[in-house]
């Protein structure tokens, strides 16, 4: 099964608020709570590889901003 953490990752950068951010946090816990033990191995393979990216494509950014700033 494939995990679209991207929705929660853009839902969770939009949240109104701390509390709006706790809950969608809690939605994803409670939704790999609720998998099969051999399930969750592939859910937290895919996080992490989601979170790599993600990390990766803002260090890039932050990068490419602050070479623009001219700030070396």
């Amino acid at each position: 099964m494939e995990y679209d953490f991207r929705k929660y990752h853009y839902r969770s950068i939009n949240a109104a608020d701390d509390a709006e951010r706790a809950a969608i946090n809690q939605e994803l816990k409670d939704l790999y709570n609720s998998l099969p033990d051999d399930e969750k191995e592939a859910f937290n393979r895919q996080l992490q590889t989601f979170l790599a990216k993600e990390m990766g494509r803002l260090k890039s950014n932050y990068e490419s901003v602050k070479g623009g700033l001219g700030d070396n």
